[in-house]
């Protein structure tokens, strides 16, 4: 102890020389730091007695006794120095005087060091104990043989259960409903008709491809036909009021992000013949008239980023336009001249598709179509509003104002301009 008493001594010497060096002050220890040294050697010397006699009881073997991992592995909150602190009296303490000196010595950093826990003897627990299978050898079966094989060139095979999906780049989708309306049209209306109350059933279906490279091809086919009946009508129990067959497809390919190269075709007749109350006459018919145009130009696809307005614009700055009317007696009213069945010329035409979603319940879908050869136009602009009160019934206004100056004009003061509209109510259906 003397040795030790004398190395401590000279430690602390030299550490106050070393922090006086700056000052020309005499190289001597104090009493006040002899009185630490003296007291830390006492403590070292009590420490020291009490170990000696621990091992002198045979409970006090470091090198063998595998408890005193708790002072030098992480610091770990165990159940032990708690219980043992909390129980009154001795509790369960003088059983293992290791155990508890081991106790009081973490019990002791708990009080005074809490931050310095980083785990309990709970999450021990829950993270499992040690592995005991270590001391068991592990041999590796081995087959010997005389000469080896060289192995052989096997092709390569699909593993079993793998199942390889080629994309499917279709998309499909429709709607439907079937409606009961209140219908107005102007007394020039070129298919003929006038307002009442009708039912009218619509069905849409929509097929695109898409590769998601340079290539689509859209396509949707609408289908609508209605019927109304009038008390004023002594001639007709029932006639057409809505009647309208049309395909529209169109294959682009990609020039830019939504912009595409596109061929248009346009196709739309109807299904029945048109009549007006109390009158014999036939003011249109299937294929009278049938239009076909054919355009080449550009489309643009239309999608904001909430997804609320989608649809496209197509632009044809040559296109060819078709009209065919099996009835002769029609002909004129259409736009065909002399003794033909048929009109062919060339122009433009735009045509803009769009559905804005303006709330979960109201969808406004407008399409525009707009056709000239510079001498003649056709203006077509369809706005249909449907509020939907719950997810199989809704409520729909359809506005269409039509401007045709081929047609045979009436003396009206709407000129060639021609409107119709309606409100209906009834059942729909998506998909």
């Amino acid at each position: 102890m003397n040795f030790r008493t004398l190395v401590i001594a000279l430690l602390l010497a030299f550490g106050y020389a070393g922090a006086g060096a700056s000052r020309p002050v005499k190289r001597t220890l104090k009493k006040d730091t002899m009185a630490i040294v003296n007291a830390y050697i006492d403590s070292l010397k009590m420490r020291k007695l009490y170990v000696d006699s621990l091992a002198a009881e045979g409970a006090y073997n470091t090198g063998s006794d595998a408890r005193y991992f708790k002072l030098f592995a992480p610091l770990t909150f165990y159940h032990s120095p708690a219980g043992k602190s909390l129980l009154l009296g001795k509790g369960g303490a003088g059983a293992d005087s290791v155990n508890d000196e081991i106790d009081k010595a973490l019990m002791d950093i708990y009080l005074t060091r809490p931050e310095l826990v980083i785990s309990t003897e709970t999450g021990l627990r829950k993270a499992g104990s040690i592995r005991d299978d270590f001391d068991k050898p592990v041999r590796q079966e081995m087959e010997l043989v005389d000469v080896i094989l060289p192995e052989k060139d096997e092709p390569e095979t699909v593993p079993e259960g793998l199942f390889i999906k080629k994309p499917n780049f279709w998309s499909f989708s429709g709607d439907s409903y079937l409606q009961v309306l209140q219908n107005y049209v102007s007394d020039n209306w070129y298919k003929g008709g006038e307002s009442n109350y009708s039912m009218v059933a619509n069905v849409t279906l929509v097929a695109n491809y898409n590769n998601k490279r340079k290539l689509k091809f859209d396509n949707k086919l609408e289908m609508k036909l209605g019927f109304q009946t009038s008390p004023s009508d002594t001639l007709h129990k029932f006639k057409p009021s809505e009647d309208l067959i049309r395909y529209t497809g169109k294959v682009g390919l990609q020039a830019a992000d939504r912009w595409y190269y596109t061929f248009q075709l346009l196709a739309y007749t109807q299904f029945a013949r048109g009549l007006k109350s109390n009158d014999k006459k036939v003011y249109s018919d299937f294929m009278s008239p049938f239009n076909l145009n054919l355009g080449l130009g550009m489309d643009y696809s239309v999608r904001t980023k909430n997804n609320r307005l989608t649809g496209n614009i197509n632009l044809s700055l040559l296109s060819f336009n078709f009209r065919y009317v099996d009835r002769k007696s029609l002909a004129s009213r259409n736009g065909v001249r002399g003794d033909h069945h048929t009109l062919e010329d060339f122009g433009s035409q735009l045509t803009a598709d769009l559905t804005w979603k303006i709330s979960e319940q109201v969808k406004w879908k407008t399409r525009l179509y707009g056709y000239t050869t510079y001498r003649r136009a056709l203006i077509e602009w369809e706005n249909t509003f449907t509020i939907m009160i719950s997810k199989y019934i809704s409520s729909n206004i359809f506005l269409y104002p039509r401007f045709d100056d081929s047609a045979k004009k009436k003396d009206s003061d709407i000129g060639y301009w021609q409107f119709k509209e309606y409100c209906s109510f009834g059942f729909s259906y998506s998909f």
